[in-house]
């Protein structure tokens, strides 16, 4: 599996359209993508909701056939190929084109069949931001990365489907030793940065602590094979190294 991934990131460093001249042969292939709702409502993971009419939304699905590649590309990659110069160049626009990446993939990964991964997934990936968030003491990067979260997430489930026997045999691995180094790293980077911490004193301060621990608490149970453990370390050491 991890093979499976690192393939992908390297095929997507090589292999990028030009976002300007997206590729529209499968457009005909896509129609069987249309809608015949009159009304389509794309409901968030964070609660957001976007409703679409069916014209728009069939349009949408013309516009962006990247969307239903045999073989799609991370969100960041997708990203930068066709969602920067196509409507999506602010950072509420990329943070919307990472919803609708994840809301058409999930629909060919399966709703149901992976919702336990998928929750999981959120869940550390969520917790990682959230420690982080504490502590920088907030900013729009972790505001962000909330709303994309779960198109990171979407796409391991499509990597994990890919090769789900392969991926469940490695549940038979012993990760209790590896597990432990890493969910002590997280509590020592927060050790350590409470050490220079001279905002908060006092019970805010001891409350702070609390919270974040609880998080890395959370992890611990949640991360349960090493599918889990090699991807948390992946998004921590990806979108968290200046923090």
């Amino acid at each position: 599996m991890k093979k499976i991934f690192l393939i992908m990131l390297s095929l997507g460093s090589l292999i990028c359209c030009n976002p300007k001249n997206p590729d529209t042969s499968k457009r005909s292939a896509n129609s069987k993508y249309y809608t015949k709702l009159d009304t389509v409502r794309i409901t968030t993971e964070t609660g957001d909701n976007f409703k679409y009419s069916k014209k728009n939304f069939n349009e949408l699905i013309d516009k962006h056939p990247e969307f239903f590649y045999d073989f799609p590309e991370n969100p960041d990659k997708f990203y930068f190929c066709f969602g920067n110069n196509a409507g999506f160049g602010s950072e509420a626009g990329q943070d919307y084109y990472y919803t609708l990446y994840t809301y058409f993939l999930k629909q060919r990964n399966g709703i149901e069949k992976y919702k336990e991964q998928r929750r999981t997934f959120i869940r550390i990936f969520s917790n990682i931001n959230s420690i982080f968030g504490y502590i920088a003491y907030g900013g729009t990067y972790f505001g962000h990365q909330k709303k994309r979260i779960p198109a990171y997430a979407e796409y391991l489930i499509f990597l994990f489907s890919l090769d789900q026997e392969k991926a469940n045999s490695q549940d038979r691995y012993d990760i209790s030793k590896q597990k432990k180094l890493y969910i002590q790293s997280l509590r020592q980077i927060i050790e350590e940065e409470n050490k220079i911490d001279f905002e908060t004193a006092g019970q805010e301060k001891t409350d702070r602590i609390k919270k974040m621990n609880a998080l890395v608490n959370e992890m611990d149970h949640l991360i349960t094979n090493s599918y889990y453990l090699h991807y948390a370390q992946h998004f921590h050491y990806q979108y968290y190294q200046n923090f």
